[in-house]
């Protein structure tokens, strides 16, 4: 993901998280701090994107993976999330995922990623809480 990039997916952002979604300058401050970001693009326009950020030598966070809600189910998300993956390498990766976001987690755990803990009210203004999930890699 380039700096470009960020205006394309703040609509996406918008569509899948509504009031949870980030801005902008999240996306800059992202990319400022060097964390890895991928976007998925058919010709001109952006589909999906994925970050990762390498918060200790043994781990690493999965900041976010979106794919437009009419770009889902072709198996975007499932490539974003594997390229985060190898760029992980050897560390452990962890996530937080919204609770009542099955079809997210059942990806994860196609990956081997299980639940290790819950976040109670993380994401805001909606109170919900977020899911902890990790993988040996």
């Amino acid at each position: 993901m380039r700096w470009f990039h960020i205006e394309e997916l703040l609509p996406i952002e918008d569509e899948l998280f509504g009031e949870e979604q980030w801005s902008a300058g999240m996306f800059w401050n992202e990319l400022a701090l060097g964390h890895h970001y991928l976007v998925a693009v058919a010709g001109d326009a952006v589909l999906g994107y994925a970050g990762l950020a390498l918060t200790a030598p043994d781990e690493a966070w999965v900041q976010n993976i979106g794919v437009r809600k009419d770009a889902q189910r072709r198996g975007i998300g499932r490539q974003l999330l594997e390229a985060l993956l190898a760029a992980a390498g050897p560390r452990k990766v962890l996530l937080e995922v919204a609770v009542d976001n099955g079809p997210a987690q059942k990806l994860y755990a196609e990956y081997r990623f299980e639940a290790v803990g819950i976040r109670r009210g993380y994401y805001q203004p909606s109170n919900t809480d977020a899911l902890v999930m990790m993988r040996e890699n």
